[in-house]
Parts: structure tokens; C-alpha cells; sequence
């Protein structure tokens, strides 16, 4: 299967995205949104195995990310209620009405704020299922340190080689990549500086988020308020979502209204890379069970503002 790419201005901002059709009619959308300080591309083997079995797949760049737009005001659009109206602007725009959601870390953040209606009420009705890629409404201090470290310092290098050897290196929790795919990571995700340098494709003022909206990703009132199928893929050795936050999801909202289901993905940490046959298989299989079964949703039960 392959993609197009395409640009729209969502909240005054080019956001990018790419856009995998299936062969014939699909079956549905699924919004497929990356990490903190990744690209949409890091969808690409999930976005090709749900269009081989009939879905329409959309994978954004956040603004600051790849090819997206940078923002004009880091500390106001960097956060997840911007990142919600991006959301809602995209699916209006391309009319979807109806979808799943997996996210990545942060895009599995995004898709909890969405999916709550707090930020975006219309967003709530249009979120039919949520897989939330090692992402939990509150995350570990430790690991939030260390990823705010390499996010907002990237480094920079003389060739692409080692830029690739530096990928390889940070993101090794994310499990098994074969070397085509380490490339295509590193070749989605680079942009070269004014001295001819290469460096990870970001804006590195994104980590602002952490300062200017220190408790961003503290989002349980979103979590309590979802009434919608929930999918926790959490990497066995994560240090950013922990064992016990995971346990205390299946007391609470969704999990609390049998709602929720929790896979522990071996071999990896933060965050699996959603690119070997189990991890795509589960969650194709979440995707049309969820779509098959519109009624396992309760009514909507919007957080208190």
C-alpha cells in the first residue's frame, strides 16, 4: 500500500499529513498521531496494514514537526488544547465524521483530550475507539526529565549516518526495527541547518510545553469522561507509563465501565513501534471489534470544566 501527502491549514497553521486509501471502499478512518518529537511516518507499517484491510489511514505532522508548519507562538501553541483544535479543524475539513484513534505517546495524549470533548466538544461524537501507544493520563516525572533533556537539546551532525547511529541509540526502546526501517526513520525525520549540518526534524522549543503548561499531561478528568473502547499497549520495560498507573486505569473511567483493554508489549520501553506482525495485528483486530460493536460506547459523559 502506498500514500499521498497533503497540506491544509488548520487553525491558521500547514499542518501536513499523509493519507493511505485502500483498494476499493474503506471500511472507515482511522487518525493515526505520533510522539512528541516524532513525524507522522513513524505510522507507516500500522497505516499500511489497516488500508490492506480496508481502512482509510490519515497520520498528521503536529505543528513544529516534520513537515508541518512551525508555530508562531510556541507558548500558546504548543500544548494539547492547540493540538485538540488541530484535530478537530483536520477532520472537519477532510469530513470525517466518524473515527478511531491511535496514538503514540503524545498522540495518544491528544486523542484522550479529543476523545473527552473538554477542549473540542465536537470532537467526542467523532472518536469511535482509542488505542493509546504507551501513553496514560499521568506519566511517570522521571521519564517526563529525560525526554524533555534530548527533546530540547537535539543534537546535530556532520553526516546522515550518524545522525542515524544517534536514532538508534535513543529510540532503541522501541523494539525491533529492521535496518530499512531505521533508514526510512531517519531519512522522514532530518532537516539540515544553515552550517550543513543535519539534525531531527523538530522545532526544539516544543518542550516549552512542559513550562508553560506544566500539567499538560496530567488528564484524568479527560480519561474518566471517555465512554468510548480504550486499547493500552504499554512496553513492558516503559518508564514513562508504570505498572501501577496502568492498574489504576482499569479502576477508572473506561476501565471502570468495562471499557478498557491492556496489552503488555514484550521487548520493548517507551514506545513500541507499531511495526511487527502481533503489535499490527492487535490493533486491527481492537479496531474492528470496536467498529463492529458501536454499542459498546455509553453515552458521552463530558468532564467537568
Amino acid at each position: 500500500m502506498t500514500f499521498t501527502s497533503h497540506y491544509l491549514a488548520c487553525a491558521g497553521r500547514e499542518i501536513h499529513f499523509t493519507d493511505w486509501q485502500p483498494q476499493g471502499a474503506a471500511r472507515g478512518t482511522v487518525i493515526a498521531w505520533h510522539g512528541l518529537a516524532r513525524t507522522g511516518r513513524d505510522m507507516d507499517e500500522l497505516a499500511a496494514h489497516l488500508a490492506a484491510r480496508g481502512w482509510r489511514v490519515v497520520c498528521p505532522d503536529t505543528i513544529g514537526r516534520g513537515l508541518s508548519q512551525w508555530a508562531r507562538q510556541p507558548e500558546h501553541e504548543y500544548c494539547l488544547a492547540f493540538y485538540a483544535r488541530l484535530a478537530r479543524e483536520l477532520l472537519v475539513q477532510l469530513g470525517i465524521e466518524r473515527c478511531h484513534w491511535v496514538g503514540t505517546s503524545m498522540g495518544g495524549a491528544i486523542g484522550t483530550v479529543a476523545a473527552s470533548g473538554y477542549f473540542e466538544p465536537e470532537l467526542a461524537r467523532r472518536i469511535q475507539s482509542l488505542v493509546l501507544n504507551d501513553n496514560a493520563p499521568q506519566l511517570a516525572a522521571a521519564a517526563i526529565e529525560r525526554i524533555r533533556q534530548y527533546a530540547g537539546s537535539p543534537p546535530a551532525f556532520a553526516t546522515v549516518t550518524e545522525l542515524e547511529s544517534f536514532f538508534r541509540a535513543a529510540y532503541k526502546p522501541y523494539g525491533f526495527l529492521t535496518d530499512a526501517q531505521w533508514r526510512r526513520l531517519t531519512e522522514s525525520s532530518t532537516r539540515r541547518l544553515p552550517d550543513g549540518r543535519v539534525t531531527p526534524h523538530y522545532d526544539p522549543a516544543i518542550v516549552g510545553q512542559f513550562t508553560h503548561h506544566p500539567d499538560d499531561y496530567a488528564i484524568w478528568h479527560h480519561y474518566d469522561a471517555l465512554t468510548i473502547p480504550v486499547l493500552l499497549l504499554r512496553g513492558e520495560q516503559s518508564d514513562l507509563v508504570l505498572h501501577e498507573t496502568a492498574e489504576q486505569m482499569t479502576r477508572r473511567g473506561p476501565g471502570a465501565r468495562g471499557l478498557l483493554q491492556w496489552d503488555e508489549v514484550p521487548g520493548c520501553g517507551h514506545a513500541p513501534a507499531l511495526n511487527v506482525p502481533v503489535q499490527l495485528e492487535r490493533v486491527s483486530a481492537f479496531i474492528e471489534a470496536a467498529a463492529a460493536n458501536p454499542a459498546g460506547a455509553v453515552a458521552p459523559s463530558p468532564p467537568a470544566r
